[in-house]
């Protein structure tokens, strides 16, 4: 129904705006003000169009905690449009503290008798307003407590809504306002399929009514359940004031289904570069008279201009042939260029056209260009394209957006699968069962058979273990750790060959060999798993990338003591593996093992050598370390008293004599020894029991040194004294191992 009059009695008139979004890209230096500026126009057109009420359909702000800045802008636009000594007409009939829900103030803000409020504001929260956070408050409320908006349509129970009108009256004419908050969309489409939604009608008259709802909600379907169908509303509500979406679709559409109109407002200002924020934007004055209404739009003038259009370069004549050219980068970018500055100069004379002669003065605003192009090239050519972000940033001094002016994209392919390549054959299908099975380490042995290729340094077993790691367990490091161990042991082999040993070759390869069979038997292991250091607080996985992708993040000393252990202690009772000699400041040196001798009880005790005490004299031996064990060597019978001797010196120490028996330990019993030699309890204990076995000997009371004769054993001082774990005595200490390891 028409209306040729402002303020006519009987009619209520309202403006209508969703999505103003103050506060987006407040931070930039082109675009920070362009939200508040339209919101600002919005509220000085109700003022001047005089109407009794503003509807905002959500998203007020664009942020869930807007700035300060975004808060003082609205804040003054409300008070000065909306605020002022003209009375206003609307009655209210419902409860406020129901209907509002008001936490501070039971009744509507024009109703206070300490504000004046002319043109009261009503709206409800959007997705980028939504309430939370302790007491579930949202930026509304604060408006609200203020004396500045009206805040309906909360949902406190997402899965049983109440909706609840708004009762007003002017003259004749009744509306009843209803309004439903943002809920995620699944949840609304589920409430509404499962009738968890209650309607509240008033209970006198209702056919008198004109019932308006408003709604926050995706109104086309995303998703199968990511939308709210018009068809769930009620058949009779006769206007829904739909927000949310941003393409404005100002004029109101009619639902047969459903019998009610739907109008899309669409937001104030552009948030993303889409053709739907390429439409003029408008806000519309509805005007209410009994149960028929009136639309009409109005055009916001302070919006950014943005012109968008899109292009496919095979089919457009511009560019027809340039693709048969070599180099056609220079000539493309130069005819795109030409493009961009037609939608340019379009967007300028489009906002020149609406604005008044006083505001021409000031020149158009940068405005915002989206050019879309679809460079796929037919057969046999090519479009060699310019980087967008280069492209765009040509037009620094014209454009608003600088760095996404241009979209590059390509017409996706879609290949059909034939009919007849529906069923696979029964051959490849078993091959494909047969998949899960197979081992990366078997796949590098076959790929290597295959090849007639073979490893001439690393061992091929282990390097298929290693792979495997890497591949299954995802230990990013299990190829440096093998390739660094198997190098390692490879060089200290390579180390004590003599000079007239075989050439370097032949030993590489038995050495090679060597390895693969202790690897077959189980001796050598790949480390399941690397341990890593904890990663520190200031560590920002950002910006310095994943802790365990760092070097520095492998716990060497755990690393060192599992492959030393590995390395040093053989499984079972027998020969002791090869001796390894470490110390701060010198290199591994590896001791050959000696020849096959044969066992005795007494032999075996006279070949224990009387391990070093930790604390020797500075004034003896000063070539040997503090904690530093010498090297053992055996001597013939004609140079025992010279170069046989291993002397260990001590203040107060006195050796004690060979034990007239062996007693066998085991390597646990040695460990625990050699961990628990730097006690104070255990090295007391060791001097006490070695003065009473010094006591007994008459040799070894008259001097500190000890001479111990290893001639039985006929061995030179190339090589080493091998000694077994069964020939340790529980009367001998042995050497303590911490002192050993390289730091």
């Amino acid at each position: 129904m028409p209306q040729s009059q402002n303020n006519v009695a009987n009619t209520i008139r309202i403006l209508v705006a969703t999505d103003n979004h103050v506060g987006y890209e407040e931070r930039d230096h082109i675009r920070g003000d362009d939200s508040w500026k339209t919101f600002d126009e919005i509220m000085n057109l109700a003022k001047v169009e005089d109407v009794d009420m503003v509807l905002l359909g959500g998203d007020l702000f664009h942020d869930n905690k807007p700035s300060r800045k975004a808060m003082f802008q609205v804040m003054r636009s409300l008070r000065k449009n909306c605020l002022g000594m003209r009375p206003c007409q609307l009655e209210f009939l419902s409860d406020a503290s129901d209907v509002l829900q008001a936490r501070a103030f039971g009744h509507v803000n024009y109703e206070d008798p300490d504000i004046n409020v002319s043109i009261p504001v009503f709206s409800i929260h959007g997705n980028h307003d939504d309430p939370s956070g302790e007491g579930n408050f949202c930026s509304l409320d604060l408006l609200q407590v203020a004396g500045l908006v009206n805040y309906f349509g909360r949902v406190p129970q997402t899965d049983h809504i109440e909706v609840k009108p708004v009762l007003l009256q002017k003259g004749a004419t009744k509306l009843a306002l209803y309004g439903i908050s943002n809920v995620r969309d699944e949840r609304m489409f589920r409430n509404f399929r499962d009738h968890n939604v209650k309607w509240f009608r008033p209970n006198q008259q209702s056919d008198d009514w004109f019932n308006l709802l408003t709604v926050h909600q995706n109104h086309h379907a995303h998703t199968a359940t990511g939308y709210l169908p018009e068809n769930m509303l009620p058949e009779w509500l006769q206007l829904v004031i739909w927000g949310h979406e941003h393409e404005c679709l100002i004029e109101p559409t009619y639902n047969p289904e459903t019998g009610f109109h739907v109008m899309q407002p669409g937001s104030s200002v552009a948030t993303s570069l889409v053709p739907g924020e390429a439409e003029p934007k408008h806000v519309a004055i509805v005007s209410i008279t009994g149960k028929e209404f009136n639309v009409e739009k109005r055009r916001l003038k302070s919006v950014r201009p943005f012109m968008t259009t899109e292009i496919v370069l095979a089919g457009d004549r511009r560019f027809k042939g340039l693709e048969k050219k070599k180099e056609n980068r220079q000539e493309l970018t130069q005819k795109l260029m030409a493009v961009v500055d037609e939608m340019i100069e379009q967007a300028n004379a489009e906002w020149a056209s609406i604005q008044p002669d006083s505001d021409l003065a000031s020149g158009p605003p940068l405005p915002l260009i989206r050019l879309k192009v679809e460079y796929t090239a037919p057969e046999g050519g090519h479009y060699d394209i310019e980087n967008p972000q280069r492209f765009s940033n040509r037009f620094q001094t014209k454009v608003a957006n600088t760095n996404d002016v241009v979209y590059f994209y390509r017409k996706k392919t879609v290949q059909r699968r034939a009919k007849d390549d529906a069923e696979l054959p029964e051959e490849l299908l078993a091959t494909l069962e047969g998949i899960d099975e197979i081992k990366v380490n078997k796949l590098v042995e076959e790929f290597l058979t295959a090849q007639a290729q073979s490893l001439k340094i690393l061992p091929q077993a282990p390097f298929g273990d290693a792979v495997n790691l890497f591949v299954d367990k995802d230990d990013k490091h299990a190829m440096e750790s093998f390739v660094t161990e198997s190098l390692s042991q490879q060089v200290k082999q390579m180390l004590s060959l003599e000079a007239n040993d075989e050439d370097i070759a032949t030993t590489m390869e038995r050495i090679k060999e060597q390895l693969e069979q202790q690897f077959a038997a189980g001796h050598i292991k790949q480390a399941k798993r690397i341990t890593y250091k904890p990663k520190p607080d200031d560590w920002d996985s950002d910006l310095d990338g994943h802790w365990e992708d760092n070097p520095d993040a492998i716990d060497d000393t755990v690393v060192a003591t599992k492959a030393r252990s590995q390395a040093t202690q053989p499984k079972g009772r027998g020969r002791k593996a090869p001796q390894v000699i470490e110390d701060e400041d010198m290199e591994d040196v590896e001791e050959e093992p000696p020849a096959p001798k044969a066992r005795g009880r007494g032999r075996a005790a006279a070949a224990k050598p009387k391990a070093a005490p930790p604390k020797a004299p500075a004034k003896k031996a000063p070539a040997r370390g503090r904690g530093r064990k010498a090297p053992i060597f055996e001597q013939d019978d004609e140079d025992e008293d010279e170069d046989g001797d291993v002397v260990m010196d001590d203040d107060d120490y006195d050796p004690p004599a060979p034990p007239p028996k062996r007693a066998t330990t085991t390597r646990a019993a040695t460990t625990r020894a050699a961990t628990t030699r730097a006690a104070p309890s255990r090295s007391q204990t060791s001097r006490a029991t070695s003065a009473a076995a010094a006591a007994a000997s008459n040799a070894a009371s008259k001097t500190r040194q000890t001479r111990l004769n290893f001639s039985s054993q006929k061995a030179t001082q190339d090589q080493p004294l091998e000694i077994s774990d069964d020939e340790i005595s529980d009367d001998f200490e042995s050497v303590p191992q911490t002192r050993s390891r390289r730091r």
